[in-house]
């Protein structure tokens, strides 16, 4: 139901935005289309469809924390002046509409995730990435509802198969503000689309050639059930902790037990997460740190991990060297 009632919005609020904002045409007649990503992944997608014609400016940076994210009124003044407002939707951004109303944003708000099959995550988990959660509105509660106590699990984008949805939302929206870009975002897509088509195999090929006995691993933080469902990986996250929360001995404790148990040959840090958690649990079980993983963020362009295809051929290759032998 909310995967349907995102992919209505963000269509609604495409059209919506282009008939409120001459000053996108403008823009895109006279310059760059202005777009405002709400983290470093679509931001990175956004560059790869919009090329030249596009002003990408991304709020939550590289290695970066969507989670405790808090606006600015700098950030405010930035969305105020844009064209689009790309966002991944999912209840993955408890800031946005606060951002939105302090902004007086008039632009095309556009949720990539339209379209995407959400997958269900427990609400008791406390993987809340909203920071303000002392009354859910409607959306939220009809959400929680459809799910039976169940939310849905934003991290659609560690799928590239939902990857792809997400990169034609994006071209869409910016052919619909600026159709004289239209061959351009059509051609830069079709290459993009490739490229992740290519990416989706290496990983599937690379997450294959593992034994299946250690086709199981331990994460920071409960990002990567899309990626465990697409690539054959069982993804385990300590229940309770996320980014917003610390653990509590009795969480560490039964990771402890669970590893031990399950024989889970490796436990994986991310980019965003504090590592003395981990560090402790492979400390007192024998399981080895397996590298770090990107979740919610690209690493600077330095890093790793400096664009989304990046990211999935360092996680792949983290995952294959640690779990391999």
């Amino acid at each position: 139901m909310w995967n349907r009632l995102v992919t209505v919005l963000g269509t609604f609020l495409v059209l919506l935005g282009v008939s409120l904002t001459a000053h996108a045409a403008d823009n895109a007649a006279s310059g760059k289309v202005k777009t405002v990503a709400s983290f470093s992944v679509l931001g990175d997608m956004v560059k790869n469809v919009g090329g030249d014609r596009v002003e990408v400016t991304t709020l939550v940076g590289p290695n970066g924390d969507a989670h405790v994210f808090n606006p600015t009124p700098a950030d405010a003044r930035t969305l105020a002046s844009a064209d689009i407002f790309f966002v991944n939707g999912l209840g993955f951004e408890g800031w946005m509409e606060r951002l939105e109303n302090a902004s007086g944003f008039k632009g095309a708000l556009v949720v990539t995730s339209g379209g995407v099959m959400p997958i269900a995550m427990r609400a008791e988990e406390g993987h809340d990435h909203g920071n303000e959660a002392d009354e859910p509105d409607q959306a939220e509660a009809e959400d929680h509802d459809a799910y039976a106590g169940q939310v849905s699990d934003p991290h659609a984008w560690q799928n590239l198969f939902n990857g792809k949805i997400y990169v034609t939302n994006i071209r869409d929206a910016l052919i619909a503000v600026d159709p004289d870009g239209a061959d351009v975002y059509e051609a830069n897509a079709a290459k993009y689309l490739a490229a992740i088509d290519a990416e989706d195999q290496a990983v599937k090929a690379a997450i294959a050639s593992l034994p299946k006995a250690r086709r199981k691993i331990i994460t920071s933080h409960d990002a990567f059930g899309y990626f465990g469902n697409a690539y054959g990986l069982e993804i385990i996250a300590p229940e309770g902790v996320s980014t917003e929360s610390e653990a509590s001995a009795q969480d560490v404790a039964k990771i402890i037990r669970q590893i031990r148990e399950e024989k889970i040959p490796a436990v994986f840090l991310e980019n965003i997460t504090d590592r003395r958690l981990l560090d402790q649990i492979a400390k007192e079980t024998g399981a080895k740190i397996g590298g770090v993983l990107y979740s919610d963020a690209l690493s600077d362009k330095d890093g790793p991990a400096p664009t989304y295809l990046d990211m999935f051929r360092h996680n792949a290759g983290a995952l294959t060297a640690a779990l391999s032998s």
